[in-house]
C-alpha cells in the first residue's frame, strides 16, 4: 500500500466501525453464496464468513483483539438472540408438553454423550488435562462453554473455538445425517442439534423449520444446565 492509503488504513482500523461492518459484509457475502448453493447445508453462511474474516486479518496482519474491540458488538447481541427463542416456543408451547417425558430422557442421554464421547476421544488421542477439560462442553454456547471451562481448568479461548467449530459441523452435517437415518420428525431433528450445535445449529433448524428450532433452542438452552453439572462431577471422577 501506498503511503497514504497506509496511514488510512491505519486511522481506520482502529475504529469499532469498520470491524463491526466488515463483519456483517462477510456474513452477506457468505449468506449470498449460501442462497446461491439452493441452502446447501453444506455452504453454510458461518463458516464462510468465517474463512473470510481469517483471511482478512491475516492479510492485513490485525490481531484478534483489535478486530473484537471493533466487532464485540455483534458479540453482545447473542444474550438478546438466545433470550428472543422464547417467542417461539411460547407459541409451540402445547407441542412441548406434550414431548416433555421423551425430552428430557434425550437431553441426558445427549449432555452425557457430548461430554463423555469428546473427553474420552482426546484421551484416547493423549490429550492433556488441560485440552480434556476445555473440550468438554464444547456442545453449549460460547459464553457458557468459557465460563464453564474456566472454572474447572480448561482454556477458555481453546474453548471458544471449538464450541464454534463443533455449531458449524452439526449444522451443516445436521440434515444429510438426519435424512439418512430417515428422521422425519422434526421435534428430534430440532432437539438433537441444538443439543449438539447450540446456538449455530439452532439457526439452521430455524431456517429448516420452526418446530425444529423451538425444540432446536430448547435443546441448546437445557444442554447448557446439565452440562455445567456434568463437567465438574467429570472433573470429580477424574
Amino acid at each position: 500500500m501506498t503511503p497514504l492509503i497506509d496511514d488510512i488504513w491505519v486511522y481506520l482500523s482502529t475504529g469499532p466501525l469498520l470491524w463491526l461492518t466488515l463483519t456483517l459484509a462477510a456474513y452477506v457475502i457468505a449468506y449470498y453464496a449460501y442462497e446461491r448453493s439452493g441452502l446447501n447445508p453444506l455452504v453454510n453462511p458461518v463458516a464462510g464468513a468465517v474463512v473470510l474474516l481469517v483471511l482478512l486479518l491475516y492479510v492485513t496482519g490485525i490481531d484478534y483483539g483489535t478486530y473484537f474491540d471493533g466487532a464485540q458488538f455483534v458479540h453482545f447481541l447473542l444474550g438478546p438472540a438466545t433470550v428472543a427463542l422464547a417467542v417461539p416456543l411460547f407459541a409451540n408451547f402445547a407441542i412441548v408438553r406434550r414431548a416433555a417425558l421423551p425430552m428430557a430422557i434425550a437431553l441426558l442421554a445427549g449432555s452425557a454423550t457430548a461430554v463423555s464421547s469428546a473427553v474420552a476421544i482426546a484421551w484416547l488421542l493423549g490429550g492433556s488435562p488441560e485440552t480434556l477439560l476445555s473440550l468438554a462442553p464444547k456442545s453449549v454456547t460460547t459464553p457458557i462453554a468459557m465460563g464453564i471451562s474456566e472454572r474447572v481448568g480448561g482454556l477458555p479461548s481453546l474453548t471458544a473455538v471449538l464450541v464454534i467449530l463443533t455449531g458449524i459441523i452439526g449444522a451443516m452435517s445436521g440434515t444429510p445425517l438426519f435424512n439418512l437415518l430417515g428422521i422425519r420428525d422434526y421435534r428430534a431433528r430440532g432437539f438433537a442439534i441444538g443439543i449438539a450445535s447450540h446456538g449455530i445449529g439452532t439457526a439452521r433448524a430455524f431456517q429448516v423449520n420452526e418446530v425444529a428450532g423451538t425444540f432446536a433452542g430448547i435443546g441448546m438452552g437445557t444442554n447448557s444446565l446439565v452440562t455445567a453439572i456434568l463437567v465438574p462431577l467429570l472433573l470429580l471422577l477424574l
